[in-house]
């Protein structure tokens, strides 16, 4: 599984990359912020979501701590979709939220 740290992301963000997160948290902890730009698909929704995405473009899973966006990653990788999973979550990231 392809992995990379939020502190990693955040510095491709503020350098002007056009990166596709997908926020796998509850509806309660998106609530409290989320990165700037991410789609909020809940993990529980992915599979029945799966259409939205495109198998074209590369996509960034994050949830709290990992464990989650890690499970959505196996799925999507399995369903033949390119993603990475932003290692440490939320609890990592220190950069802008919305």
């Amino acid at each position: 599984m392809n992995k990379i740290s939020a502190k990693k992301l955040a510095k491709l963000m503020n350098d002007g990359e056009k990166l596709n997160v997908i926020d796998v948290r509850e509806d309660a902890e998106v609530a409290m912020g989320k990165i700037p730009g991410a789609t909020h698909i809940p993990l529980g929704q992915i599979p029945e979501r799966v259409e939205e995405l495109d198998k074209a473009k590369e996509y960034y899973l994050v949830c709290m701590s990992g464990g989650r966006s890690g499970k959505a990653c196996q799925f999507l990788a399995s369903q033949g979709y390119n993603v990475t999973n932003v290692t440490g979550g939320m609890m990592s990231w220190n950069g802008e939220l919305e």
